[in-house]
């Protein structure tokens, strides 16, 4: 293990150590009243897993093995229908994060800061400023600096690869054409690598005592590309067993803006190796991240914390895998917009349950505040799902779901009901295309019936929500 690595140790125990000094100070010496109040609230852990699509075990995969997300879903329910608002990171994170849609929100892309236009406190901010401790590992705003929160925590750390966890066998999977599509089956041990760092960092604060009420956000970067995580993942899917999607000859075109990549030019050029070496570092990723949140889920067991924190794990949006030759997100498709996402809460939910009611992630921070009895700022366009959560049959008020991504000036708007997708794509003002997909007879989007005239109406029906 290089000195890098072993001073960044070190400084996770001081940081959780100072944490936890601070957590069993006398009451007296932070106001006996708070004290008091914050002995009756309930932790919060929110898991956010990067670019992670519906492909585990609990989602109906015989293939990836995902044991651990598999048991978290059996302790408590799943979410069939979740979606996120925006298939980026940056834009999909600072629209939960604050609990407004993109349009609001008005970050569009990855560069634009959450806070440009937003003057209310973040998800972690409402809680810190609820007497809460705050603990941020990994990535949970698009990156720290200008698009972080720093106010919000009481600490925030990443972390990076060990120089040992840099070094294995790879291969960029476009010649180097796309800087981002590459694969390394790394030498060295989970932590190594970022996210098994990520993981005992969160091992060892769940193990240290609280007497304050904490929120923890936990965010994983794999299965992100690159597409780096030890040799031993890689190891368990043998190429010749995977094989890609295959897309129908006399699918529907999409317009170069529907993708909205030069990198699609790149794709549509993936040999059988190429797509068969994608999937297996995908898997081999999902895989390695599954291990880092069993570690977290162990920890939860042994200090017997299920019974007073709320959990709640997503992804921050979905992945396309070769459906319509793309291997990336931000289109508005399935495979992009849903979102995998799961919750444990004593008293709440029941072992083993499943949810085909709608739910975005928009809806992620006035849940929380509602688990922890805060009070949420009033312009939230999310609704909690606590309701659900206890009772997932219950009538629900959401019956769609709503997407939309950013070309320059086009703007992709999407809405997902229970049978159909209905997606228009607009610049000023002006609608350039129109698409619709019956997931009855479709549910992998490959024929558009917009432009059909039996479905004339039911265009209209679906374009008027959005």
């Amino acid at each position: 293990m290089d000195s890098r690595h072993h001073n960044r140790r070190n400084f996770i125990k001081r940081s959780l150590g100072a944490i936890g000094a601070a957590s069993v100070m006398p009451a007296v010496l932070r106001g006996s009243a708070k004290a008091t109040a914050a002995k009756k609230s309930q932790n919060a852990l929110f898991i956010i897993i990067e670019d992670l699509k519906n492909i585990m075990g609990c989602y109906g995969n015989p293939l990836v093995q995902t044991p651990h997300l598999d048991r978290l879903a059996q302790k408590g329910i799943v979410f069939d229908r979740a979606y996120c608002q925006f298939p980026v990171c940056n834009p999909s994170r600072s629209s939960f994060l604050t609990g407004l849609r993109p349009d609001k929100t008005k970050v569009l892309d990855n560069y634009t800061p959450w806070h440009t236009h937003i003057n209310h406190p973040t998800l972690p901010k409402l809680f810190k400023d609820n007497g809460y401790q705050t603990i941020g590992l990994g990535k949970i705003f698009h990156g720290q600096g200008q698009h972080g929160d720093p106010q919000a925590w009481d600490m925030n750390l990443d972390f990076a690869q060990t120089e040992l966890g840099k070094r294995g066998e790879g291969r960029n999977m476009t010649g180097g054409k796309i800087d981002w599509c590459n694969w390394l089956a790394a030498e060295g041990t989970d932590e190594d690598q970022p996210d098994g760092q990520i993981a005992a960092a969160a091992v060892e604060f769940l193990q240290k005592p609280h007497d304050k009420p904490f929120f923890m956000a936990v965010g994983f970067h794999k299965p992100h590309d690159p597409f780096h995580a030890p040799k031993k993942y890689f190891d368990l899917y043998p190429l010749k067993e995977l094989m890609p999607p295959f897309a129908p000859a006399n699918r529907s075109p999409k317009e170069d803006y529907m993708i909205g990549s030069g990198w699609h030019n790149d794709m549509k050029k993936f040999t059988l190796q190429d797509k068969r070496e994608f999937l297996r570092s995908y898997y081999a990723c999902t895989t390695f991240v599954d291990t880092q949140v069993g570690k977290v889920i162990d920890a939860l067991d042994r200090q017997n914390l299920w019974k007073d924190t709320a959990v709640i794990l997503v992804g921050d949006h979905g992945y396309n895998l070769g459906e319509y030759e793309w291997w990336n997100k931000a289109v508005l498709m399935e495979d992009s917009a849903r979102i995998p996402m799961m919750a444990v809460v004593d008293g709440l939910t029941r072992a083993n349950v499943r949810c085909d009611q709608f739910v975005e992630m928009v809806d992620l921070y006035p849940t929380f505040a509602d688990l922890c009895g805060l009070t949420p700022p009033k312009n939230l366009d999310g609704i909690s799902i606590r309701p659900i959560l206890s009772e997932p049959n219950t009538p629900w008020k959401k019956t769609a779901a709503f997407t939309q991504v950013q070309r320059g000036q086009i703007a992709g708007k999407s809405v997902r009901t229970k049978r159909w997708r209905y997606n228009e794509w607009i610049r000023n003002d002006r609608i350039l295309a129109r698409e619709l997909f019956d997931h009855v007879s479709d549910p992998q989007e490959y024929r558009n019936l917009a432009e059909m005239e039996d479905f004339k109406n039911i265009c209209q029906e679906l374009s008027a929500l959005l």
